[in-house]
């Protein structure tokens, strides 16, 4: 099973329009189940999940932890994706200082 695993610093006032870029695993390659854990070093930031065209969660404050989201007891977010679907995590930071976004994604083939 595919798994993203990112540790990401987003300064402050910064927005990362989307923390799994990159990732051989951001498109689904064929039709998913995506589990998605987010957690945040301190408070204030904000997060968007999407999945292709499926908003999944929007802006919220995620889980304040200085760890990875556990697997699966800080796995709160599911969606099935569509072959070719790009999931989007977008973290905002409004704050005064840089936070730390650790991210969790297991992708399992249908």
């Amino acid at each position: 099973m595919p798994v993203i695993m990112r540790e990401t610093v987003v300064a402050a006032g910064a927005v990362n329009e989307n923390l799994l870029s990159g990732s051989a695993f951001e498109f689904a390659r064929t039709n998913s189940i995506v589990s998605m854990g987010i957690h945040q070093s301190a408070t204030g930031g904000f997060a968007t999940i999407n999945s292709g065209a499926d908003v999944i969660a929007e802006e919220f404050s995620p889980p304040v932890a200085t760890v990875y989201p556990i697997i699966p007891d800080n796995m709160y977010f599911s969606d099935v994706a569509a072959a070719g679907d790009r999931l989007v995590v977008r973290f905002r930071n409004p704050t005064g200082g840089a936070i730390t976004v650790r991210t969790v994604c297991q992708v399992s083939s249908l």
